[in-house]
């Protein structure tokens, strides 16, 4: 059974409202009836307002398609060059304070936050079985929003034991990203103490998963020893699905390998397209990945967003089984399944095969309402993550050898491709893997920018600039917060 939302509770945990003017500020009284004065009085309450506070993972599309279009690995693609605007610049890297997606990013995650700082504010008032774990998930959910915001956006604002009201407006200031990421630290950390290393319900968090979160939040802050050490704790708790395409189909979702998966539904009789993401369970990301006008098996029409680079296709070793799973050549499959489509903007030929619209699998408002779960982290992911941790940190290369490898024998089927590299050019090794390994799953950008590759393969960026994106004008305007170097 997946975790999905209290339709009813919609009202008391949703934070941002769209008539107000910040997008951190909220009280509950000011929009509507139910406040914690008469909710969290039966252990259901807080049961339901955890489930609330996981709900903004589902809207987190655009996170995702931003970590590949931002990159080298895909073009934005859409319509024509002004479908979607803020992503065509961000593509470009001609974005400003005043991107839309950027500000829908900053208002997800602090409305998120604000959830999950609501349940901490109430968290005295009932004691009951099982609180200590619940509490767990909302720490590492506040850990997984915050870690979001500053990898975004470097400094941001921080708070973690109240929500922010009309009252604190203009009242804001940005901590130093070092600050943030303390905090996330301690937060997955005291997540790890309490959480279970495993669950009866799919999307809910394990011990593993916080630990895997908090070795990756080591890695991105140059921590190697910590995030090695805290990745072992993971090895051999999952596995690799022999069948590296399966595990991207519905029939794969929460396998051996899915260390937290963000859950998505079709079934859901509750859409709204003025509400979007919002008003729906499905994952709206889905929508952008298809080819437009597609009529054929197998798949269903899209938006032409995230257009997979030539570069990127060709980049793969013709015997690498990721090539095909990552990146559908549409031009070959057309051809040989009688197919048809038409040609969006910056089309190359090529779409993402991992997070394509697929015939059948959406239902009510079809754009809105794909059932496809996002593989936030996978054990191939954390494989690569400890062999960068042990190899960057002189732990031993031998193991970064050994689970570097556990992933490519997974990809060609055989120990012929292993890598023997030790040193510096087993970090480059490393570092290409994650790309042939997690390419289309928005990690890319992020990737490249924490070791210092961005500038030498993304067309416009500037160092000392694009690292991190703006501040949405929004809250500079209202907040007085200031804004990053360079926009």
């Amino acid at each position: 059974m997946k975790i999905f939302k209290n339709i009813a509770l919609i009202g008391l945990l949703t934070i941002t409202a769209y008539s107000c003017t910040d997008y951190v500020d909220y009280d509950p009284a000011e929009n509507y009836e139910i406040v914690a004065d008469i909710y969290f009085e039966s252990s259901d309450d807080y049961e339901a307002a955890v489930v609330g506070t996981y709900d903004p993972l589902q809207w987190m599309y655009l996170n995702i398609l931003i970590g590949d279009i931002a990159s080298d690995n895909s073009f934005c693609g859409g319509e024509s060059a002004t479908d979607v605007v803020g992503l065509q610049e961000i593509d470009d890297m001609t974005h400003y304070a005043s991107n839309d997606n950027l500000t829908s990013i900053w208002t997800w995650c602090y409305e998120g936050i604000n959830r999950a700082n609501y349940l901490e504010e109430n968290k005295e008032k009932l004691e009951f079985d099982g609180k200590t774990a619940l509490y767990g998930e909302v720490y590492f959910l506040r850990a997984y929003y915050y870690f979001e915001l500053v990898k975004f956006f470097g400094d941001v604002p921080l708070f973690t034991e109240y929500r922010l009201t009309a009252s604190d407006s203009g009242t804001l200031e940005r901590s130093a990203s070092s600050d943030v990421y303390s905090q996330i630290e301690t937060d997955l950390l005291n997540a790890i103490d309490v959480l279970p290393t495993t669950v009866s319900q799919s999307g809910r968090v394990t011990k593993y998963a916080a630990q895997a979160l908090l070795g990756k939040v080591y890695l991105y802050q140059d921590k190697f020893t910590e995030s090695a050490e805290v990745l072992e704790n993971v090895i051999g708790k999952y596995t690799l699905v022999s069948d590296y395409a399966s595990q991207f189909l519905s029939s794969g979702e929460n396998g051996t390998e899915s260390v937290f998966e963000v859950q998505h539904s079709s079934a859901s009789e509750w859409w709204d397209w003025g509400y979007t993401p919002q008003g729906t369970e499905g994952n709206y990301g889905i929508i952008h990945n298809g080819p437009r006008g597609f009529s054929g098996p197998t798949y269903a029409s899209g938006w032409s967003f995230n257009v997979p680079t030539e570069d990127l296709y060709n980049s793969y070793d013709e015997n690498d089984t990721r090539r095909d799973a990552a990146i559908l050549d549409m031009e070959a499959f057309a051809e040989a399944n009688d197919a048809s489509y038409t040609e969006g903007y910056e089309h190359t030929g090529y779409y993402n095969h991992k997070y394509i619209p697929r015939a059948g699998e959406s239902d009510a408002q079809t754009e809105l309402n794909y059932g496809t779960n996002y593989r936030s982290i996978r054990y191939a992911d954390v494989l690569l993550m400890a062999a960068e941790a042990n190899n960057r940190g002189g732990v031993s290369d031998t193991k970064a050898q050994e689970y570097l490898n556990e992933v490519r024998r997974r990809a060609f089927g055989d120990t012929n491709h292993d890598i023997t590299a030790t040193g510096s050019n087993l970090t480059e090794a490393i570092w290409a893997e994650r790309n042939f390994e997690l390419a289309m799953e928005g990690h890319r950008f992020f990737d490249l920018v924490r070791t210092g590759k961005a500038a030498d393969v993304i067309d416009g960026f500037e160092e000392g600039k694009h690292e991190v994106f703006p501040i949405p004008q929004d809250e500079i305007d209202i907040s007085n917060l200031t804004q990053n170097d360079g926009y």
